[in-house]
Order: structure tokens, then sequence, then C-alpha cells
């Protein structure tokens, strides 16, 4: 009994009959994997590239303005904002005003407004944490900084989770020495 067993069992060894069929079970997990998490990356890709994008248009419209800027000018802002992220997770505007003295090497904020998830305005207290990022600037120059922040949600789940997108540009104003802030 266990010779003949063992001839069987010898026989089915050898045997290569659905072996295609076996390994294509066991590889199209992994593909169709593959597939779905370079989907994923490229589309995280392009939405954190839809925010930069974004951002530098805010940015250069509002660095074009010689009238004084008002909350319905950054609610505008920020629904063109909204619009070319075309997203539909929460996003994020802060806008600011940042002037440079040199004589005390410190940045100070003439204005700052948020909008969306922000949850406050930048001051010249919180300016000075970022002060290394910000750009090296001449005494009593201007710039005009755009903070947005955006999260990516992947529509699959392949193991990378929630991307948190933050953005940072800052413009020069072009056709005034700065933008101001109107309170009416």
């Amino acid at each position: 009994m266990p010779y003949a067993l063992r001839r069987i069992l010898s026989g089915y060894a050898r045997d290569e009959r659905g072996s295609i069929t076996v390994e294509f079970v066991l590889i199209v997990p992994l593909l169709f994997w593959a597939f779905m998490a370079s989907y994923v990356f490229f589309d995280g890709y392009r939405q954190s590239a839809l925010n930069v994008k974004a951002a530098y248009t805010v940015g250069d419209l509002i660095s074009r303005e010689t009238e004084a800027i008002n909350d319905t000018y950054i609610d505008s802002m920020y629904a063109l904002f909204q619009t070319m992220v075309r997203d539909q997770a929460p996003v994020g505007l802060r806008i600011s005003v940042v002037r440079y003295d040199a004589a005390k090497d410190r940045y100070y904020v003439d204005w700052s407004r948020v909008r969306g998830i922000y949850t406050y305005p930048r001051n010249d207290n919180n300016l000075q944490d970022i002060k290394a990022r910000l750009p090296q600037m001449p005494d009593g120059e201007r710039v005009i900084l755009v903070e947005s922040s955006n999260t990516y949600e992947p529509i699959f789940n392949v193991g990378f989770g929630n991307l948190d997108l933050d953005n940072f540009v800052f413009t020069r104003p072009r056709f005034a020495p700065q933008v101001a802030w109107s309170n009416v």
C-alpha cells in the first residue's frame, strides 16, 4: 500500500497540467493591486498639482490688484480656489500680506484672512514660526503669502491612507507697492 500511494503522489507531482491556471490565480490579485496603487498614486499627484496651481493663481490675481481688497474679494478667491481644486474634501485658504523690517530682522503682517478649514489668521507672533520658509527681502518690501490646505482621500484603499496637501506660495505685488486692505 505505501508503494502504490508513493507512485500515485509522484505521478501527481510531475504532472504540469493546470499550472498556468494556478499561476494566474496567484498573480492576478497582485497585478490588480499594482494597477489600483498606480492609479491612486497618480491621482494624488494630480490633486497636489491642482492645489499648487490654484494657490499660485490666487496669489497672482491678488498681486495685480491696485485697489484695496475686502472680505468679498477674499470670498471670491476662496470660491475660485475651490473651483480649481475640484475636490469634495474641505479646503483651507489663508491669505496674508507680509512686510520685512531689515533693522529688526523681523517680518510683520499687514493683514491676514482665512477661509475654510484654517482656524486662525497669521499675526506677527506666529509669522516668526515660519520665518525660515519666507523669502529674503529688502527693507520695507512686501509679499503676498498664500497658504492652502486640502486632504487627498484616495478612491481605493491600497495602503496609502489620506494625504494632507499643504502649500506655501508667496508673490510680490506687481502694480502697486502693497496690497491694501479695505475695512468697507
